[in-house]
């Protein structure tokens, strides 16, 4: 009889580990990230929807050049802002690159705050509908006579696990969700927490960083779109618009700020506009990935304003290791 077959050689995946570190925009995510890269050889997976597009660096608050030369990053600037990136393309694109790092000997960090990549990577994705341009057609007009916060109560009505978590203006996911009750007969909330047809990968071990007082993170926030804005952020916008490509429905423009400077520009209203609809469309945000990261009851909690945060950090990534 030859040798036993170790688990990892029959499946191949369940040698696949990572680490994740998660928590709500302006949690101080980066910055952990980066000091855990300084302590172990680690390459950094971006788990971020918003940062997979190029041309939008400052209204996403992407690493900088310098951070990003301080060690790898992976998943940033891969697509065009008229492209599109889903969360089966996130899971494919992550599942490759945790075994080409694992393989290089280096611990892959996967770090962001678009908690549906996190879900769908750690327990599988079922196989959704594509995308039907027909019958995208008919609720854009079917939305175009009622309005979207209409469309929202409809989605309510046969998926109220989803248009909970949406925004009644969010017209791109309203419209996605619609679309795939309207193709299978079954609520999108039914796909992400169906068994997955191919599959996931192990269980990460998942620290989140999150606020014990909301007060914090709505300061830092604040104080980050700020910090935006002078660094050029409606400028940025502006030359994006300027291409003449792309459009407001795109879900690249429709990433949380970027959408309201585009509203706010069509509307040629003042700066200040922008920063007040920023500031309260992020914090809508970070309310979203919080209720995400509460479901998730395997996560390791930190306090994100914690003085020892990012030891807290180190000692428990040490400890996952």
């Amino acid at each position: 009889m030859g040798r036993p077959v170790p688990a990892a050689e029959r499946h191949p995946e369940a040698a696949l580990r990572y680490v994740a570190l998660a928590g709500p925009t302006a949690s101080g995510k980066t910055a952990a990230a980066l000091a855990i890269a300084r302590a172990r050889p680690v390459e950094i997976v971006s788990v971020d929807s918003a940062l997979v597009y190029r041309g939008m660096d400052i209204g996403t608050a992407k690493p900088t050049a310098a951070e990003r030369a301080e060690v790898p990053h992976h998943l940033i600037d891969i697509r065009d802002p008229a492209e599109r990136y889903s969360a089966a393309a996130f899971v494919a694109d992550a599942r490759r690159l945790i075994a080409e790092i694992s393989a290089r000997g280096r611990l892959p960090l996967l770090v962001g705050g678009t908690m549906l990549y996190f879900k769908a990577l750690a327990e599988g994705i079922d196989a959704m509908p594509a995308a039907d341009p027909v019958l995208r057609q008919r609720l854009e007009a079917e939305a175009a006579e009622i309005g979207w916060p209409a469309m929202h109560a409809r989605l309510a009505e046969v998926d109220a696990a989803t248009a909970a978590r949406l925004a009644p203006g969010d017209s791109q996911r309203i419209q996605r969700a619609l679309e795939v009750w309207h193709a299978s007969g079954r609520p999108l909330s039914s796909f992400h927490a169906a068994a997955p047809s191919g599959g996931g990968l192990p269980a990460a071990a998942l620290l989140s960083l999150e606020p014990s007082e909301r007060s914090w993170l709505h300061a830092r926030i604040e104080a980050r779109f700020d910090a935006m804005l002078a660094d050029g952020f409606l400028a940025e916008v502006q030359a994006l618009r300027a291409r003449g490509d792309l459009v407001a429905d795109l879900p690249s423009m429709r990433c949380v700020g970027y959408r309201q400077a585009w509203e706010v520009l069509d509307e040629g209203r003042p700066i200040a506009e922008l920063r007040e609809r920023g500031i309260a469309a992020t914090r809508q945000l970070a309310k979203r990935q919080i209720t995400w990261l509460r479901s998730m009851p395997a996560r390791r909690v930190i306090a994100a304003e914690a003085p020892d945060a990012i030891a807290q950090v180190l000692r428990a990534v040490g400890q996952i290791e």
